[in-house]
């Protein structure tokens, strides 16, 4: 990569970036990541289209200019971006974007497209000659470059950070990560990327004093991670995620959900799910939870159907009445004596 250094931009100046080069060398993969990053992107709009997009508005805004823009002259466009460079109120940024001549006519090949300005007719149908008469008519256009990519050799996750890195807007999010807890009998997340079971810890659920509570509390939290295994486990699974988020990044992923599953969503997966988030956020990460049983009020709903506590939906009892005594009974049982009744569902 060659390029000069852009014209310092005015502070608070819209950010225009206009993306131009040779055909096939990659300039729709940066515009897509530009587009990532927030940009309003619109490729091959006619010159006084572009003027008018670019001074209406606020948000970054990129645009592809290229020899399939209608009415598209080198010199024109030249006179278009020395009257955007001259307005005050926005940063403009030219990136040309190249490749060697072999690796473009590679490309071609491999993607069996026709060349623009090797159509056919007058102008014949050679990859190669089309390829020589672009470079030779955006020569101008590169030389008034503030940024010359080459992308002959360059990888698509490398041209990607090196445009995050010089084009991401302050404040811009990168990785966004979604943890979640949830409970095995209703079912994996369908958005989960990234799946663990901590049924192996000790469950709360058969300590009368923790039953009632939720992995947020600290006495459930207290009681999980007690487990002996707890620590060696801990260690083991931020030790997996933690090299994978800079992976990620560098592979352009935007969006990660790592769901952590108990028996009923309650107790182990919410505690886990609450100190897994705390951990990515101290390490710099963007990082949500969300509970998915908590928050449909799994647990109400089961109260009043009678589901059974563990999870399993197949058992069920009757919502409680008050017996004689002023202790609560089985619904099925007040009456009958105290006889067993069925409790199973088909």
């Amino acid at each position: 990569m060659t390029g000069g250094q852009p014209a310092p931009p005015v502070p608070g100046a819209r950010p225009v970036v206009l993306v131009t080069g040779l055909s096939g060398a990659g300039k729709a993969s940066i515009l897509r990541v530009l587009e990532d990053l927030g940009f309003e992107t619109v490729d091959n709009p006619p010159l006084k289209v572009l003027e008018e997009l670019v001074e209406d508005g606020e948000e970054p805004i990129a645009a592809g200019i290229d020899t399939r823009t209608r009415g598209f002259v080198p010199t024109q466009a030249l006179v278009t971006l020395a009257r955007l460079r001259r307005n005050p109120a926005i940063a403009v940024t030219l990136v040309y974007v190249t490749a060697e001549d072999s690796i473009l006519l590679r490309r071609y090949t491999e993607t069996r497209r026709r060349h623009p300005l090797a159509p056919g007719g007058s102008l014949g149908n050679r990859v190669i000659d089309g390829i020589t008469r672009e470079s030779a008519l955006l020569a101008p256009l590169r030389d008034a470059a503030d940024l010359v990519v080459d992308t002959s050799d360059l990888p698509l996750p490398t041209l990607r950070r090196m445009i995050e890195g010089r084009f991401r807007p302050e404040g811009t999010p990168g990785l966004s990560i979604q943890v979640m807890s949830f409970g095995f009998p209703k079912g994996l997340p369908r958005e989960a990327e990234l799946v663990f079971d901590v049924r192996f810890l000790r469950n709360p659920h058969y300590v009368p004093a923790l039953k009632p509570q939720t992995g947020r509390d600290p006495a459930v939290a207290a009681y999980v991670e007690g487990d002996p295994d707890f620590p060696g486990f801990w260690t083991r699974l931020t030790g997996f995620i933690d090299p994978l988020l800079p992976r990620y990044v560098a592979e352009g992923k935007k969006y990660l959900t790592v769901a952590l599953g108990c028996t009923g969503g309650k107790h182990r997966s919410v505690l886990v799910a609450e100190r897994l988030t705390a951990h990515l956020r101290s390490a710099g990460w963007r990082a949500d939870v969300t509970h998915r049983e908590l928050a449909q009020g799994e647990f109400a709903q089961r109260g009043l159907a009678g589901m059974d506590p563990a999870g399993d939906p197949g058992h069920r009892t009757a919502a409680p009445q008050e017996g004689p005594d002023g202790d609560d009974v089985p619904a099925a049982q007040a009456g009958t004596g105290g006889r067993e009744a069925l409790t199973r569902t088909p």
